[in-house]
């Protein structure tokens, strides 16, 4: 009879021990998202790299298809630990850009994220902490006196997502000694030059650094 009592005392021990671990397990899960490291400031839609984000992502991709109005664009470079020397693997990086015309413009079927145009992509580095994506070479607002440029939005691991200086083109009229001067550097210059290789395409490279001007970055 005791030993049957004793059993059962024993047996609701290990389910009351093994609730406790459970619990414990999810409020340590919960405890790791809570300290996620808040980076950077303030970040106008940059909620939206979240919306109609593949699953699986590449080091490389295509944002423009050859149906696209505009001259070719192929922009490549590696992602750096904020050391400036290692690669950094498997961060995200979400681009967009406006068309030929200066515009944002959503595909007809387009559902997420429309105010960011159709020309939207995302590329995730390998182990080298290489990026590429192709695209077209976009336009300046129309009317307006900002110089042509693709937003960049970075999103690492364990930090919230956070914006970079624009991808900008030495010899654009646009882009003053004022620009320049103004410019953040937010994970390094974002000023790049762009040459024509032999089929005609842009080719432009940019290295950027994780953290570098990036405010509560530690």
């Amino acid at each position: 009879m005791f030993s049957h009592f004793f059993w059962f005392v024993s047996e609701n021990q290990h389910d009351t021990a093994m609730k406790n671990l459970l619990i414990f397990s999810i409020l340590l899960f919960v405890g790791v998202l809570s300290q996620a490291q808040k980076v950077g400031d303030s970040c106008e839609d940059c909620e939206m790299m979240f919306e109609g984000m593949p699953k699986t992502l590449s080091w490389q991709t295509t944002i423009a298809d050859a149906k696209e109005a505009g001259e070719r664009m192929e922009i490549s470079g590696k992602i750096y630990q904020a050391d400036g020397k290692t690669p950094a693997t498997e961060v995200i990086l979400y681009v967009y850009h406006t068309d030929v015309k200066g515009e944002y413009t959503p595909a007809a079927t387009q559902v997420h994220a429309r105010r960011h145009g159709h020309l939207r992509g995302w590329i995730k580095t390998d182990v080298q902490g290489r990026y590429q994506f192709s695209t077209i070479r976009p336009a300046a607002y129309p009317g307006q006196k900002f110089a042509a440029h693709v937003h960049p939005i970075i999103k690492e691991a364990a930090k919230n997502e956070y914006w970079i200086d624009e991808y900008q083109f030495e010899g654009d009229p646009l882009l003053t000694q004022k620009d320049r001067a103004n410019a953040q550097n937010r994970g390094g210059s974002g000023i790049i030059k762009l040459t024509k290789n032999e089929k005609g395409v842009w080719i432009g490279k940019r290295d950027i650094i994780l953290g570098k001007n990036i405010p509560n970055y530690h």
